[in-house]
């Protein structure tokens, strides 16, 4: 089940003595991933009241579509620190998780998205009139820290876009700031949008997201959600449009800054670029590992659990399963049939999931589009931070700036 420590390339043993907050996790993430997928079906963790992580496809699925015996009632965070705000209707279980995915779905569809793309294509080309004619930017403080965002905003939820940096800033320390202080920075978002909802609770409805939300949905006693839910959906779908796809842009573009044969041959053809889209977000996931609380004693392939147990379902390193993806490591834009867990499995599969492959189409059809030769900027290096979620906060880069763009 484990390896031999002595044989492991890292300072921790991350087979036996792993831990999401250790800083070697962030610095070397892939090898990691790759280390798990090939060797090591499942992880421990002696951290806090310690877990197991889930590293192969088969076991991960069967958890993660198993919600009676892998719930997720108690929290998407191993170790949860105390304080921390709920989200819904990821920490629920159905029923009462299903009937708030069954209000939210239509706002998410294929069709729904779809009416989205020309509001994101314009979004991407503001952002990038920005500094197409400066020769270099930071992406993700310049394009990738505000896109998704800005579409969500101005596509699903209606807030007003200058309060995007408060919730982004919010959102990024409650996620990854220290241990301690990531309860009360998650409560600031939580209390700007529970008055932003009691806000339009009193205006006339505007046919969106947010009505539906306040019309809210019964519990399985049939009482009315209480107010409490309501503002845990919408945080929710605020993490979920700001903390997740502004990683996964950003990985590919840190990607193509560095191979050059890839982008120019997604420059060359972008009709590429949906399929390349989906190998990007097989290796770079944003949700790593969330968790799930054993509920009864069980077994999960050689794994013997107990009623209390804490696992993580490591998506991430379920995208490079070597028993599902041949040659897993190596990102290849012409892969058919691509398997992943990205947007995970089972009934709490992202409900953006669309969304996000829009946003991260549009994004490259556009980037490229305009900005075809890039590179890093010398002397500096993608810096990224991950626990049971990933982001990159800088990725600096330089590009050739042509003439009708100067003028």
């Amino acid at each position: 089940m484990t390896q031999n420590p002595s044989v492991q390339p890292f300072k921790r043993d991350m087979f036996s003595d792993f831990d999401f907050e250790d800083p070697e996790f962030n610095e070397r993430f892939d090898e990691v991933l790759n280390e798990m997928a090939a060797k090591c079906p499942v992880a421990h963790s002696q951290t806090g009241h310690g877990y197991k992580v889930i590293n192969t496809y088969k076991d991960v699925k069967k958890a993660a579509q198993d919600w009676r015996t892998f719930s997720s009632a108690k929290g998407y965070a191993v170790n949860r620190p105390e304080g921390t705000p709920t989200i819904l209707p990821e920490e629920s279980d159905p029923p009462y998780h299903d009937k708030w995915r069954k209000a939210l779905n239509p706002f998410f569809s294929p069709t729904t998205v779809a009416g989205f793309e020309d509001q994101i294509r314009t979004i991407a080309n503001e952002l990038i009139d920005n500094f197409e004619t400066k020769g270099s930017c930071n992406f993700v403080r310049d394009f990738s820290a505000h896109l998704p965002g800005m579409v969500f905003f101005r596509c699903v939820m209606g807030v007003p876009e200058a309060d995007l940096p408060e919730l982004f800033e919010g959102i990024d320390k409650g996620t990854f700031g220290p241990v301690e202080e990531r309860p009360q920075y998650f409560m600031k978002v939580n209390d700007y949008l529970s008055e932003y909802l009691e806000m339009r609770s009193k205006e006339a409805p505007r046919g969106d997201v947010v009505d539906i939300v306040n019309a809210g949905v019964t519990r399985e006693d049939g009482e009315p959600a209480p107010w409490e839910d309501k503002v845990a959906i919408v945080l929710d779908l605020v993490f979920g449009g700001l903390a997740t796809t502004t990683h996964a842009m950003t990985a590919a573009v840190n990607y193509l800054a560095q191979h050059e044969d890839v982008r120019k041959e997604l420059c060359d053809n972008p009709g590429l670029i949906p399929q390349a889209v989906e190998e990007f977000v097989r290796l770079f996931a944003p949700v790593v590992a969330p968790a799930r609380y054993v509920t009864q004693d069980t077994t999960l392939g050689d794994l013997e659990l107990r009623e209390g147990d804490w696992i993580a379902l490591n998506y991430a390193a379920v995208s490079r399963d070597p028993a599902t993806t041949e040659d897993p490591t190596t990102l290849d834009i012409h892969r058919k049939g691509v398997v992943h867990t990205a947007f995970g499995m089972g009934p709490h599969r992202c409900l953006g999931s669309h969304l996000a492959r829009l946003e991260l189409k549009v994004t490259l059809e556009e980037f490229l589009r305009r900005i075809p030769n890039f590179h890093i900027t010398e002397g500096t290096s993608v810096k990224t931070e991950t626990g049971q979620l990933r982001t990159t906060t800088s990725l600096e880069i330089t590009f050739d700036v042509d003439d009708e763009a100067k003028g």
